[in-house]
């Protein structure tokens, strides 16, 4: 078995696999002030729930944009699944072919999902991640990341709204039927959640004006409201909402197969 772990900003995403199969799969709020112990004990819990023995993994596979919570995480996995983690872009290294000026690389997620979503639909490709930030990444038709920008997401937007202003609630993330909301709740939910909606859209579309193949790119999106904002366009293509860690299980198969 193979336990990888995406470490985003707002959660850490456990995912058990067998071969190609998920077989468990559970989430903890990223917070550097948890302890080893804390980790551990959690992600045993789990395995329990899921009928599972942590010995039974045989290797662990982490991809991490928080570095406050490194040294911690491995030190859980260590303790508590005897192994030590390998590191996307310490121990394995992600492969990603770059087609832009400069040094400046993308972090462990958004180039993990680039990698399986090549694998998975070839290229070009538009690659949307709606997490804590909502990022679009372009991969030209040979294959090769070309560049892409990074917005707030909705539910920070929503929230940067209740703190601060006065008197708006917070409200539930849901797509409105109307932009012309009745009450404030709809109000809110139109502008955040259908304006957002718009923003994604135009990214789109001028992504496509720009980069090379964009008349037949492939659009894939991932993240906790991909699905939210894919029901409402036609400029999505496809949802995976396990891209990083279908990645992760990709990139490890090849590292053991000693192509990385």
């Amino acid at each position: 078995m193979l336990l990888a772990i995406d470490v985003g900003n707002t959660n850490m995403v456990f995912t058990v696999f067998r071969e190609e199969e998920v077989i468990g799969s559970f989430r903890l709020m990223t917070d550097a002030d948890r302890t080893s112990d804390e980790i551990g004990l959690y992600a045993c819990e789990y395995f329990q729930r899921f009928g599972l023995q942590t010995n039974e993994v045989e290797d662990v596979v982490i991809a991490s944009v928080v570095p406050q919570i490194m040294y911690t995480l491995t030190s859980a996995i260590i303790k508590y699944f005897e192994k030590t983690p390998l590191i996307i872009g310490e121990d394995i290294q992600v492969g990603l072919p770059y087609g832009v000026d400069g040094d400046e690389r993308l972090g462990s997620d958004r180039s993990v999902a680039c990698v399986a979503a090549i694998e998975k639909y070839g290229a070009p490709l538009i690659v949307l991640d709606f997490g804590t930030a909502t990022t679009l990444d372009i991969i030209n038709p040979q294959g090769a990341y070309i560049g892409g920008c990074i917005m707030a997401g909705v539910r920070i937007s929503a929230e940067a709204l209740v703190h601060k202003t006065a008197m708006l609630p917070k409200v539930e993330l849901a797509m409105p039927a109307t932009v012309l909301g009745a009450s404030t709740v709809e109000q809110i939910q139109a502008g955040a959640v259908m304006g957002y909606l718009g923003a994604v859209e135009f990214l789109i579309r001028r992504a496509r004006q720009e980069m090379p193949g964009g008349e037949v790119a492939q659009v894939v999106a991932t993240g906790g409201l991909a699905r939210l904002i894919a029901d409402s366009t036609n400029l999505v293509d496809a949802v995976e909402s396990q891209l990083v860690l279908d990645g992760l299980r990709l990139l490890y198969q090849r590292y053991r197969d000693g192509k990385n």
